[in-house]
């Protein structure tokens, strides 16, 4: 045992092809690697591609610099997903190709040998290639606790009658373990449905129901929160499991490039602005929003009067709609806003001059807000955002919501957006997200919530590793 103990444990690390989810696996790998595991990195050649063009060059190994710069014991590889991207590669092609990565990476004699494998929970295969292959299981959600509470109780949803029957109950939801109440329309779409509008038997929910019964099955499982903000939910999901709040997973120093978009450098042009003045607006790597909601959301920022820069992918509306903001938006928008196809969204929010961010609620777009200290004006656009919405507007009042399910207006936006940044009419909104912000940034010190969490799982997972070698040996 003593053996076992002493060797480096070695981790395989496979995140959802998202940039969402990519991010904090990056940042995860670099915090094991410094804490003494090597650490093998999956990316998907999608999203490797991406990050490619994105640099117009083959990015490479992506974890090149930080391994030097930092003497971490990183390696990087990547699979096919039956590119381009799909869920059913995702669901019947992936898990393939993973198994015959470790199948290669063992007969190689890596030193030192395999020994856990962190996968992303969406993930539906993940305990049986541990199973097949010896390895310690460790879940690692990206997103808020409440969510994957949610998701682990499906089952309780379904008997009550609030998802997947013919007609859902539209009433409170009170019966789910670490959930207080919780409203239908706060549900994450995908459980919003009824058997009468909606087929679940399509590839997306049968990756949703596999991927959460097969966590159950892991280990350990990884939340990128912080305790003291979900202290409910993460109550409920570690009665059941081992689970370890470490969160936000996320560097202000990060030397991995993990951008799926060329960036561009807004640096110079927030130079001149006054402090908070500029609102920042970004609708994530992912989504798609409708030429009609993008044509309102500007003219709402022109009714606005305030400076602003806007992120906009070139393909947010369809790679075959290139044209969709209005005619003449541009020349109105001289010298008090700019569009860019994509930046660095750290080092814009983190500057003086960014006073509030329109977002669609992307997990790790909250936590770089609370982080820097900005209120939120929320407009979800993907399944979950929607229970993200109701920690930062409800929960943790420290956003606005933009609109209830309903076609957003340019008035709406306008006066929202004014809302949001006037000192006066956002000052509760402020001082909530100071408080916020303060147990986010505790929860990573020396003797924070997060930071002895992590402490604690690398220990346990040490521990798992060394008997499972043992036992494999034969040995006591």
């Amino acid at each position: 045992m003593e053996r076992a103990m002493s060797r480096k444990p070695h981790a395989m690390m496979i995140p959802f092809p998202l940039q969402g989810h990519v991010i904090p696996f990056v940042h995860l790998a670099i915090k094991l690697a410094s804490h003494g595991f090597t650490i093998t990195f999956v990316n998907t050649d999608s999203i490797h591609h991406h990050i490619s063009t994105a640099r117009q060059c083959d990015a490479g190994d992506i974890f090149s610099e930080a391994r030097s710069s930092r003497n971490l014991d990183i390696r990087y590889t990547t699979v096919s997903d039956g590119f381009p991207w799909s869920l059913t590669g995702i669901l019947h092609v992936f898990s393939a190709h993973v198994d015959d990565l470790i199948t290669k990476i063992s007969r190689r004699g890596d030193d030192p040998p395999l020994t856990c494998l962190i996968a992303d929970t969406f993930y539906v295969w993940s305990s049986m290639i541990c199973n097949k292959h010896n390895l310690v299981n460790v879940s690692f959600w990206t997103q808020p606790a409440l969510v994957l509470n949610l998701y682990y109780h499906m089952d309780l949803l379904i008997s009550n009658g609030h998802f997947k029957s013919l007609d859902n109950r539209e009433d409170v939801i009170d019966y789910v373990p670490g959930v207080k109440a919780i409203d239908p329309k706060d549900l994450m779409s995908y459980l919003q449905v009824s058997d009468k509008d909606v087929d679940t038997n399509t590839v997306a929910y049968k990756i949703l129901f596999k991927a959460f019964t097969d966590v159950k099955k892991a280990d350990f499982v990884l939340c990128n929160t912080v305790q003291e903000l979900e202290a409910d939910s993460l109550s409920a999901l570690q009665s059941k499991q081992p689970v370890y709040a470490i969160g936000p997973v996320f560097s202000t120093e990060s030397v991995v490039p993990t951008s799926l978009w060329a960036e561009s450098d807004c640096t110079e042009w927030l130079k001149c602005r006054p402090t908070r003045s500029v609102l920042y607006v970004s609708f994530g790597s992912f989504a798609h929003v409708g030429k009609k909601e993008i044509v309102e959301i500007a003219h709402g920022l022109l009714l606005s009067g305030l400076p602003f820069i806007w992120v906009l992918r070139p393909d947010i509306v369809g790679s075959d709609v290139p044209d969709f903001l209005p005619t003449g938006f541009m020349d109105q928008a001289e010298g008090r806003g700019i569009v860019v196809q994509w930046c660095c969204q750290r080092a814009v929010i983190s500057n003086p001059a960014i006073g509030g961010f329109l977002t669609h609620c992307g997990w790790n777009s909250i936590l770089e807000s609370v982080w820097c200290g900005l209120p939120l004006l929320c407009y979800p656009l993907l399944t979950d955002q929607f229970t993200n919405r109701k920690l930062v507007v409800d929960d943790w009042c420290i956003g606005i919501n933009l609109c209830e399910k309903k076609m957003v207006t340019r008035d709406k936006v306008s006066v929202s957006v004014k809302r949001l940044m006037n000192e006066e009419t956002s000052s509760e909104l402020r001082s909530n997200v100071e408080k916020v912000k303060c147990h986010v940034k505790n929860a990573v010190t020396t003797i924070g919530s997060s930071e002895v969490n992590f402490n604690s799982f690398v220990g346990e997972v040490r521990n798992r590793i060394a008997t499972k070698m043992c036992h494999i040996n034969g040995l006591e």
